[in-house]
């Protein structure tokens, strides 16, 4: 734990037990002996941003479950879901025999504020992804956030660039690298990085694709929802339940398939297949070298992200990562000297993911590799039991967790230079260092987007 941050806390417990707690001060949490081990101010603080879906289902429950922790705040634009996340939390201390009063913020802004606060969770829509991320760095909390790391391969440079100045300890929802519940992956990585396929030359990704919709009438804003601040940095749009998020559930939102806040199966399961084709390709910190693809876009409807694609491209090294959604979902390694298939078979990371189409998660051309050990002098990646631990970790030691903010960046964009590829259908040739597009004034635009003021990093920072 820093200095910095053992400080707030002890001041914090100092003023709970005095009763001098003002409005804006961080809860009290009373378990049964406030000293020794279990003692607040030995806790990390943490505050969960974006109550839907994902955070009800992956985000808060795998914090909560380590007692190295404490969910001390959740924030929403949307009150009923931000009450439900409040509610949520404290029934789960209650059940522990823990009192916790948690708070409750409908600005992010205002819960950054906060001294008390070590680390926040970020399960937002994706186009709210990358501008919370940076106004937690500047303020010195520590961040854990879901892929993709941001919209736009400007906006990624921008996220990198400030976890890494401010030290940040930093986790990304690249869960397929912690072996719980998918150990196949690091796997698959070690025995490829270790030459056993030989020399990589094809890498196939298999994404699935999502329907259009039809036209939706507007709707009145629910009297619960910051639609404003929802639409965040992207332009003026009218409401429709189907443009958000249920408002009576935590089913699949419609946000996911419109272009304005996520870019579709690319990012969504893409930046999740491509990382690990970057992880056992020895990439992670660059990035194609040239790419073109082609896709279906719908030409009505609400909801307009791709239908059916095909990518190529292609690295320095020579390889090849391969996109296609009538390839199974997963990631298959081809060497000169075999091949290695890991997906996460039939298994889905929330209750309402689409189904992966197979239920294979591991195999390869010969048994011999699937049981090839891997030496002591040979390569081992790192190795995490569970993504959230890995992170929570990584706040206590201040070593790297699974993924660095430049490794997240690179996965994300890669899959957004897909994304360029399949909008202009040609090839385009890369500059991974530079990042940019060699002699393509239209690709390069693409590279950022108009962010709707006073919303947005290039915003934030302007203030910052």
């Amino acid at each position: 734990m820093n200095t910095k941050a053992s400080f707030s806390r002890r001041n914090f417990l100092k003023r709970s037990l005095a009763g001098a707690a003002g409005a804006m001060a961080l809860p009290a949490i009373v378990p049964s002996s406030v000293f020794g081990a279990a003692a607040p101010s030995n806790k990390i603080h943490i505050a969960q941003i974006g109550c839907g879906r994902i955070a009800h289902e992956m985000d808060m429950p795998g914090i909560l479950k380590h007692d190295l922790a404490r969910l001390v705040a959740v924030c929403d634009l949307d009150s009923k879901r931000l009450g439900h996340a409040q509610k949520y939390v404290t029934d789960y201390y209650a059940g522990k025999g823990q009192t916790v009063e948690v708070k409750t913020y409908g600005d992010y802004r205002e819960l950054l504020q906060q001294p008390g606060i070590d680390a926040v969770a970020i399960s937002t829509p994706d186009h709210w992804h990358s501008e919370p991320v940076v106004a937690a760095a500047l303020a010195g909390k520590d961040v854990y956030v879901q892929k993709p790391l941001s919209m736009t391969i400007h906006e990624g440079r921008q996220v990198s660039d400030t976890l890494r100045a401010r030290k940040v300890a930093f986790q990304i929802g690249s869960q397929q690298r912690s072996d719980s519940p998918w150990p196949q992956f690091r796997r698959a990585c070690e025995l490829v990085r270790n030459g056993r396929i030989g020399k990589v030359q094809r890498v196939e990704i298999g994404l699935p694709t999502d329907p259009a919709g039809d036209e939706e009438l507007e709707m009145p804003v629910p009297a619960n929802l910051n639609y404003e601040m929802w639409l965040g940095c992207t332009p003026q749009a009218p409401y429709t339940e189907k443009r958000v998020h249920p408002q009576q559930d935590y089913s699949r939102p419609g946000w996911l398939r419109i272009e304005s806040y996520c870019l579709g199966m690319i990012t969504g399961w893409g930046s999740h297949h491509v990382d690990i084709g970057h992880w056992g390709m020895n990439t992670e910190m660059t990035g194609p070298v040239e790419i073109e693809g082609r896709a279906e876009f719908p030409k009505k409807g609400l909801w307009n992200v791709h239908g059916p694609y095909h990518i190529e491209a292609r690295y320095a090294n020579g390889a090849v990562m391969v996109f296609d959604n009538n390839y199974p979902n997963g990631v298959k390694f081809i060497g000169s000297e075999g091949w290695i298939f890991v997906s996460r078979g039939s298994a889905k990371a929330t209750a309402s993911d689409p189904a992966t189409g197979n239920s294979k998660a591991f195999a390869a051309s010969s048994k011999s590799i699937l049981d090839s050990p891997i030496g002591p002098n040979e390569i081992h990646l790192h190795a995490s039991a569970d993504h959230h631990l890995d992170w929570l970790q990584s706040i206590r030691t201040r070593q790297p967790a699974a993924t660095n903010p430049e490794q997240a960046h690179r996965s994300t964009s890669a899959c957004e230079l897909a994304w360029i590829a399949m909008k202009l259908g040609r090839k385009l040739r890369w500059d991974p260092a530079r990042e940019e597009f060699l002699g393509d004034d239209q690709a390069n635009g693409l590279r950022s987007r108009p962010q709707r003021a006073p919303y947005g990093v290039d915003h934030y920072l302007k203030k910052s």
